[in-house]
């Protein structure tokens, strides 16, 4: 049964999450914009993990992805 779980690992490996300094904009039921970087970006809430405040500025603990992963802190 273990061999079962090391293939599906193999295929689809763990994604990253990142910390990411941000402010935010705005807010729907699916997803948050931001701003970062001097760029706007739409954040689904689906891969937010955790939100910190710190000094005015957001914190955003997320899944790291192409679009996202320019922002690291």
């Amino acid at each position: 049964m273990f061999w079962l779980f090391y293939n599906y690992h193999t295929k689809y490996p763990y994604q990253k999450k990142i910390w990411i300094k941000v402010c935010f904009l705005h807010e729907t039921n699916k997803a948050i914009l931001v701003f970062c970087n001097r760029k706007k970006l739409w954040i689904p809430k689906s891969r937010v993990y955790k939100v910190k405040l710190k000094t005015g500025v957001f914190e955003i603990y997320t899944k790291e992805s192409p679009a996202i992963s320019h922002y690291k802190i």
